[in-house]
């Protein structure tokens, strides 16, 4: 995917992966034209220019604005190609205690970026969800849930335009905000790491791969995919290994709307999932404009079996303490010794 010369905005841009984000495209299509972060914190906007320039990046703009305001939102995206949406509220415990102020960030707003892209004249919308997604407990998974539903059906109200949504769903980011393995490290000074289930496991994946995964739906989405990558999973009491071997791993249970295993894509998924070589696809079944059996022709993929599943919990690839400590190493503080 070629992003020299376009125009590009990412909603939510000074997030973990929005700074990635920009980052890999600034280094890897030093002649996009445009480059929007639009985010609603002016504090990290600054901090981000710091390291972003416009007198250096040129093709960098700084606009503030929330997702929730449509008509701030639409005058971002004037003359915008292609958008990234990352804005989301995903705390789960936070979620549960303000759930309208979830509904309004993750489902108002993804309708919001759907609205702007069919009256700006975007071609290309990729949507950030997530593992918690797919069978949902909790409001997070279920307004993401909902926000991926909004971006599918938009395939078919965009009549003649050309343009495409699609989704990208993938697991727990490495370091990213509010992640487990940073929590760990700033309590093992105490010597007891929580645990909320002895048994409890998650998908893993990098900030890289998961920018890759987005380029790969920019280059290739028809419209009305969601994108899966195929990623190992860790077990949470090895990462308090990995991280406090001399640490008491003290169980402190469950938290609400938290599942054992994350699943990001059911057996009712199964009817329309289509494995590639890194990725699975979960084609939409109700988009008019081509079908499961069009796509496996076109990229050389197969069906999976009726019923199949993709849990961290049955995944046939694991990361070891010794993996875990050198992710840790690789993407959270190269100077880390367990």
């Amino acid at each position: 995917m070629n992003l020299n010369g376009k125009n590009i905005l990412i909603t939510g841009g000074t997030g973990s992966f929005g700074k990635k984000f920009v980052e890999t495209v600034l280094r890897d299509y030093p002649d996009v034209k445009r480059l929007v972060v639009y985010s609603r914190d002016e504090l990290k906007q600054f901090e981000m220019a710091q390291k972003f320039p416009m007198s250096k990046y040129p093709s960098m703009r700084y606009f503030i604005g929330d997702i929730r305001d449509g008509e701030r939102f639409k005058r971002a995206c004037e003359g915008i190609d292609y958008i990234i949406h990352a804005a989301a509220l995903k705390q789960v415990p936070a979620a549960e205690y303000n759930p309208i102020e979830c509904i309004k960030t993750n489902i108002l707003g993804a309708q919001n970026v759907i609205d702007a892209a069919m009256d700006c004249g975007v071609t290309k919308v990729v949507a950030l969800s997530t593992d918690k997604a797919a069978a949902p407990i909790n409001l997070y998974g279920a307004t993401k849930l909902c926000s991926d539903k909004l971006f599918v059906a938009a395939n078919n109200m965009r009549g003649h335009r050309e343009l495409a949504f699609s989704v990208v769903r993938y697991g727990n980011v490495i370091g990213s905000r509010g992640s487990v393995m940073p929590f760990f490290m700033r309590k093992r000074s105490e010597g007891v790491l929580p645990i909320t289930h002895p048994d409890m496991t998650r998908f893993n994946i990098s900030l890289d791969d998961g920018i890759k995964l987005v380029m790969y739906a920019l280059e290739h989405s028809w419209g009305g995919e969601i994108f899966v990558p195929k990623i190992p999973s860790y077990r949470i009491t090895d990462v308090a290994t990995a991280i406090g071997p001399n640490c008491e791993q003290k169980i402190v249970g469950v938290r609400p709307g938290e599942k054992i295993h994350e699943e990001m894509i059911t057996a009712a998924d199964s009817l329309n999932t289509v494995e590639l070589n890194k990725y699975y696809v979960i084609c939409p079944s109700n988009v008019m404009f081509w079908t499961k059996e069009q796509f496996c022709e076109a990229f050389k993929g197969k069906t999976v079996e009726s019923g199949f599943s993709y849990n961290s919990g049955d995944n046939t690839e694991w990361l070891s303490v010794d993996d875990l400590r050198q992710q840790i190493k690789t993407h959270i503080d190269s100077t880390f010794e367990a």
